[in-house]
């Protein structure tokens, strides 16, 4: 899978405002911002995410993702 597939998969699953992704095909490292993290905890924010994926995660088409997420206001306070 590529960074540009993966992105695709990510963003259609999920209202994304900003979608980075680095990785070798098999490990993967992301930064996603989406107003859908409002109010959630880390945890529930992966899980949101892995969601996108499916059975990608299960039959190893994504070996691991590790990812930092954002909502809109928690980037835009990063950046400044």
């Amino acid at each position: 899978m590529t960074a540009d597939e993966l992105k695709s998969i990510i963003q259609t699953g999920l209202n994304c405002q900003y979608c980075e992704l680095e990785g070798d095909g098999r490990h993967w490292y992301a930064t996603i911002v989406s107003a859908e993290f409002e109010g959630r905890r880390p945890i529930a924010r992966h899980q949101r995410v892995y969601a996108t994926l499916g059975a990608k995660m299960h039959t190893d088409e994504v070996h691991a993702l590790s990812m930092k997420t954002f909502t809109p206001a928690e980037w835009a306070s990063r950046e400044n």
